[in-house]
């Protein structure tokens, strides 16, 4: 099992991360070590952190770490894509070195240990290794019911995640390479890594608390999260709109068909409150439907333009010299101004 020795990249997306990058460095660092130490990854296996546009100091303490830990280098996006594209842009800049990659968030919330088993499965032959909250204990009440509700509901509409996986997996680079098949701009890879369909399988571990700092997911991006992937993989909530609209339709028929019966026989009413009610319920529906149908329409509008996800502004991982090139192209400018 130990003789082939995988060349492993761990993409670490981040955004404004100074307060926990030390840490996290120091803990991928001696797993990295061990692993190598154990012949279960290549010895020149890499931690990628990958910048997405922080404004903090994150990614001069990458470019430090770089220069004195040979286990890290780091990628710097050009502005902000959010977390998805950044994670994105890590892995497809690993694939083309790497045998297999692991994707981990910042914030030390997923056990760093549980890369060894994903590793031994890896060498099992797993193309895809899961990690799977086996407890949520950490988070608060709100969090773990929506989190339960939002996956309930995923599979309600006939979306295939695995229950409480998040990004922590690895892939293989067979893998990788059929993910980069999928061009969507719409990018919702815990619904797309599945659809794959390679040999897979979860690994349990226990979820801790953020190490330190903010969480970078508030309920305004969760929400906005939860929606991309409802409208990304399926169209049943357009299909539901469509339904209420057969059903108030018929409805309405009965309605109309019961008003002519009371105005024949002279029972008729004013009805001014039932009538505003109708109204304001109608009116609401058509908005709501007009919404769900705007989100599509807008999804297929980002789709067919065709815009990079991404733009990288320095890469370490290739050119580990590019931060220093990087900053004497900026003095140049500065002096020409």
């Amino acid at each position: 099992m130990k003789e082939f020795q995988p060349l492993l990249t761990i993409v670490v997306p981040c955004y404004n991360e100074e307060e926990v990058l030390e840490e996290t460095t120091s803990q991928l660092t001696a797993v990295l070590e061990n692993l190598i130490a154990e012949k279960l990854i290549a010895g020149d296996s890499k931690v990628m952190f990958v910048d997405d546009g922080s404004r903090d100091r994150t990614w001069p303490l990458i470019v430090m770490e770089s220069t004195r830990n040979g286990c890290v280098t780091g990628l710097k996006l050009a502005r902000n894509v959010g977390h998805q594209k950044a994670l994105l842009a890590g892995i497809e800049k690993a694939k083309d070195k790497s045998d297999c990659v692991v994707s981990i968030d910042a914030d030390l919330q997923d056990d760093v240990s549980v890369i060894r088993e994903f590793l031994l499965k890896y060498h099992e032959g797993y193309e895809i290794v899961y990690g799977v909250r086996d407890s949520r204990q950490t988070d608060t009440f709100f969090k773990r019911t929506t989190a339960t509700g939002f996956y309930r509901v995923m599979s309600k509409l006939g979306i295939n995640l695995v229950y409480n996986h998040a990004d922590y997996r690895l892939m293989s680079r067979r893998a990788l390479e059929e993910l980069s098949r999928y061009q969507e701009a719409n990018l919702f890879l815990r619904g797309i890594i599945p659809m794959i369909g390679f040999k897979s399988t979860e690994v349990m571990y226990d979820r801790k608390e953020r190490f330190a700092g903010e969480t970078k997911y508030p309920l305004k991006k969760m929400l906005s999260f939860a929606l991309d992937g409802m409208t990304s993989f399926s169209v049943v909530p357009i299909r539901f709109i469509t339904s209420l609209g057969f059903f108030l339709f018929f409805l309405s028929i009965m309605a109309g068909a019961y008003a002519l019966t009371q105005k024949m026989l002279g029972y008729t009413n004013a009805g001014w409150t039932s009538l505003i009610i109708s109204i304001w319920l109608i009116g609401g529906l058509q908005l709501m439907g007009i919404g769900m149908i705007g989100e599509y329409i807008g999804k297929i509008f980002m789709e067919v333009k065709g815009r990079p996800k991404y733009a990288i502004d320095i890469d370490l991982y290739n050119d580990p010299l590019g931060h220093i090139q990087s900053e004497q192209n900026e003095l140049l400018v500065r002096k020409q101004v």
